[in-house]
């Protein structure tokens, strides 16, 4: 039976502003694809970067070959090429980035996603081998789909060697969390695998479109769509149910350290019902990301512990100059970190998570 398939989420019609691309991201990085970083920009850190984009040149050609995929329609970032993100790495300081691979389209069966993911497996594969140490991957998942998910956890993780698998916040508004993703989520702690997500435009939107017009849905939706599912873990306690998995919330966990607080309070509101001691467990046990930039670190690290807080940059959908110019800056001069927990953050925090990515 043909199953349509969407990148982690992502709906045919909003392909104009798939995974993070959204119009002002494409707007803002019109201009050189990676324009070089003053000396003064680097920082002292040899950084892992746990959430960089990749879109497949491979996928892509396949993609618009099979009429899936308008190629002028796709954001222009993700037509940038390993040599433009070895030019930025050097720039801020990056020795290794971990890739999130995207594949927006709708599929017209199981079997073509399936090689969809193939393709990018190998090519995410032949750019880390053509880079020694400079990149390791994740493995797509479209939960959605759970028999080509289950393949990709035996192909990606079993085989290949992925650093971890990369799923959305939301499938069809089906949040994660919910028991309709327990089997895949049992297999992914079978192997202790590191669960990366991402949020993507809300259920029921208006497709390709801002929720809000004029606020780009990157702006305050993502943010909305990790905490959903965040909280939706939280609720359904799982952590606990599956103790072996490491999930990364993306962008600082979007609004759940803000809310913390407020769901200790009234998570007895919630079904099922949320105790104050599980939302104070699994903020402790979640991993975040610096993407963003995100805000000031104070109010995380109420919650946070500093060894659970990983460096990502979001490029290539966050510019290069937003990332050396606005993001560095303010994590370096953030007074929340110390010297120390800030190479924790850079380097070390990633390097505990993933050991493997101390051979990448």
């Amino acid at each position: 039976m043909s199953t349509p398939v969407r990148l982690l989420g992502t709906p045919a019609e909003g392909l104009r502003v798939a995974a993070v691309g959204t119009s002002e991201v494409i707007r803002v990085s019109r201009g050189p694809a990676v324009p070089v970083v003053p000396d003064a920009a680097r920082t002292r850190h040899a950084k892992i970067d746990v959430h960089h984009h990749y879109c497949a040149p491979e996928w892509r050609e396949w993609a618009v070959h099979h009429g899936l995929v308008d190629a002028e329609r796709l954001p222009p970032w993700t037509r940038l090429g390993t040599e433009d993100a070895i030019r930025f790495m050097d720039g801020a300081g990056i020795t290794t980035a971990v890739l999130k691979p995207m594949l927006p389209a709708r599929y017209r069966s199981s079997a073509q996603l399936r090689e969809a993911i193939n393709i990018t497996l190998r090519s995410m594969m032949e750019t880390a081998a053509s880079h020694p140490g400079r990149f390791a991957f994740y493995v797509p998942l479209f939960l959605d789909d759970p028999e080509a998910s289950s393949w990709a956890v035996r192909r990606g993780l079993g085989q290949l060697g992925a650093a971890g698998v990369n799923v959305t916040a939301n499938y069809g508004g089906v949040y994660l969390g919910d028991p309709a993703y327990d089997r895949l989520f049992h297999e992914l702690n079978e192997h202790g695998a590191v669960v990366d997500t991402h949020p993507h435009n809300l259920p029921d939107g208006p497709p390709g479109a801002p929720t809000v017009p004029g606020i780009p849905n990157f702006m305050c939706d993502f943010l909305l769509d990790t905490t959903r599912a965040a909280v939706n873990m939280i609720s359904r306690r799982t952590l606990d149910r599956f103790p072996d998995i490491s999930v990364v919330l993306p962008h600082a966990g979007g609004f759940l350290p803000y809310i913390a607080t407020r769901l200790e309070a009234l998570g007895r509101f919630c079904e099922p019902r949320v105790e104050p001691a599980a939302v104070r467990d699994h903020l402790s046990r979640f991993y975040y990301d610096t993407a963003g930039p995100m805000a000031p670190a104070a109010t995380l690290l109420e919650h946070v512990p500093a060894d659970h807080v990983l460096f990502g940059t979001d490029w290539p959908a966050a510019p290069a100059d937003t990332v050396t110019e606005l993001a560095l800056p303010a994590l370096e001069s953030d007074p929340a970190f110390t010297p120390e927990q800030l190479q924790g953050i850079y380097h070390d925090n990633a390097l505990r998570l993933i050991p493997q990515l101390a051979t990448a």
